[in-house]
Formats: structure tokens, sequence, C-alpha cells
């Protein structure tokens, strides 16, 4: 699966490091239900931490669609809203 860091690049990341992503996604859902900016922005360093670490850089040149984006740290509240609506920034994973 292909994750974009907004405003850095793109990464492949495997399955576990999804997996692990969207467990910080619910979590970033709940953050952002409670108005909790402060912790929102913790959760999304933590998410891009996580694929940097966990994945493999694409170069920029590689145009591969992203299948999930993990947005910059200082998104406000009501940018954040906008993003989450749906399924949130990691798409649920096929069962």
């Amino acid at each position: 699966m292909i994750v974009r860091i907004m405003g850095e690049g793109q990464w492949r990341v495997a399955d576990d490091t999804i997996q692990e992503l969207d467990s910080l996604d619910t979590e970033a859902g709940k953050l952002l239900e409670q108005g909790d900016e402060e912790g929102l922005r913790r959760i999304l360093a933590t998410m891009a931490d996580r694929v940097r670490d966990g994945g493999e850089r694409l170069p920029d040149a590689d145009l591969h669609p992203s299948d999930a984006i993990v947005p910059p740290t200082d998104l406000s509240l009501d940018e954040a809203r906008e993003l989450f609506e749906g399924e949130g920034l990691i798409p649920d994973l096929p069962t």
C-alpha cells in the first residue's frame, strides 16, 4: 500500500504497518470528536513516524496514486474534519 505524508512524499508500507496506522486513525477520529487538537497533532506525528520507520520511501518521480494520506501536524480541527469524512485517513483493509 502507498501512503503519502503530506508535504514530504510517498512510502510503500506493509500490511502490518497499515494495521497499526488504522488503529491510530481510529484514535485520531476520537480525538477529533472530542475537539482535542493537541492530541490529534500528537497522533498525526506518530502516524508519520510509523510510515517513515516502517516503509520504503518512493522516489519523488514515482507517480503511484496514494492509498492513504497522513496530513501535516499543523492541521486545524476544521481541516481534519474534512479529511476524516468517510473512512478516515487510512481506508479499512479488506477482511
